[in-house]
């Protein structure tokens, strides 16, 4: 009787086993946490490990690195202490005179910084239109564009833009490619096997998943000058996540794929009930066909398309806030990614330039079961 070897396990395989992290002491299957700040030397004045001091990295690090590097196929992966401190690393490593490329819809916070940064450092920025397939092409200048940013797909719209072409134009300039890939984690999009440079993940979202962990994860497909930049920063200005979040940060990562299946099957059970619903103006979610950029995310989402939904409704601002606050299975609150649905009126806590609009509610749906959710959506509707 023959055996049926697997060379390539499943991405839930290597979440769950290629998690473990055994205790080599004790024989513990949790890992144990290392609160230590810094690490001793021997006789000689000789590190005993490879720890010095826990700026530069401490154990608790490593299983959390190794894990999202081998599941964004990347050959480096850095921790930080939030979402936006991995961006600003990341874009620390531009000079004066250097060229950004992003969405015009985005997460707004990082698209603060890059306007920050424009004002303060003479870093120029052009932010394109993510409805123009051709807007990269169109805005990249050949030699001064160092990063091209995209996001798939863009907060709060869902749009997605395409990882492959984007990659192609990047490269022809001269440029890498920065893909947030926050809301398509690598259980159904691997950005860097389209072309991207570096990845980048909010871990506080669907990394973690239960709404206590701030981290963020920086993933290179190589380990060159631009990215010992990236890991100096970390170090010089002490963006590090803390021994216990890195703990969690490990802990939720073994759940993230049934986690994320569950999710965008209920997601997209909501996102076609409310398609057609006569007090829904819109509804934008990469997994229906009605998405203009449908064919985009069905190329590169392998494994479902999420939890994020967004409704334009029939109703003013004031009745778009009352909404958000009326029902019962969503709690009002910023993030996504929980196990937990949330919901938020996006208008009302984002910066005076940005263009979502005033009747658009974003939703992060969770695991409850989508029949009482959309039981809960249309109470709500209704009352209106």
């Amino acid at each position: 009787m023959g055996f049926n070897v697997r060379n390539n396990p499943s991405i839930n395989t290597i979440l769950a086993s290629g998690a473990k992290a055994i205790d080599p002491h004790t024989g513990a299957i949790a890992p144990p946490i290392h609160l230590s700040t810094n690490f001793a030397r021997d006789d000689d004045y000789e590190l005993i490990s490879d720890y010095v001091y826990s700026r530069y990295g401490t154990p608790n690090y490593d299983n959390v690195e190794r894990l999202a590097a081998k599941l964004d196929n990347g050959e480096d992966a850095k921790l930080f202490s939030s979402g936006m401190a991995g961006i600003v690393a990341i874009l620390e490593t531009l000079n004066s005179g250097d060229h950004i490329l992003a969405p015009s819809i985005m997460y707004f916070v990082a698209q603060e910084w890059m306007r920050y940064i424009s004002k303060k450092r003479g870093i120029e920025l052009t932010l394109f239109d993510v409805n123009d397939r051709d807007a990269i092409s169109k805005n990249i200048i050949k030699g001064k564009t160092k990063i091209v940013w995209i996001e798939t797909a863009v907060n709060p719209t869902w749009q997605s833009i395409d990882i492959e072409q984007a990659a192609i134009q990047a490269q022809k300039a001269g440029a890498i490619l920065v893909v947030d890939s926050t809301i398509a984690p690598p259980v159904t999009t691997k950005p860097i096997e389209l072309g991207a440079d570096i990845v980048f993940h909010s871990a506080t979202k669907y990394y973690n998943g239960h709404c206590d962990v701030l981290a963020g994860v920086v993933v290179t497909k190589e380990t060159n000058k631009r990215w010992d930049e990236i890991v100096r920063v970390r170090e010089l200005n002490g963006s590090v996540l803390g021994p216990f979040e890195a703990w969690l940060l490990h802990r939720g990562m073994k759940t993230l794929g049934i986690r994320y299946k569950e999710i965008s099957n209920n997601a997209l059970k909501v996102a076609k009930h409310f398609e057609k619903y006569t007090k829904v103006e819109r509804v934008f979610y990469p997994g229906l066909e009605s998405n203009e950029t449908h064919d985009i995310a069905k190329k590169q989402m392998k494994n479902g398309f999420g939890g994020m939904i967004s409704l334009l409704l029939r109703a003013n601002q004031n009745q778009c806030r009352k909404f958000a606050s009326s029902l019962e299975h969503f709690t009002p609150a910023t993030s996504l990614g929980g196990v937990e649905s949330l919901v938020e009126h996006r208008a009302s806590v984002e910066s005076p330039e940005s263009l979502v609009p005033k009747n658009l509610i974003r939703f992060s749906i969770g695991i409850e079961d989508a029949d009482d959710l959309i039981a809960d959506l249309e109470k709500a509707l209704e009352a209106l």
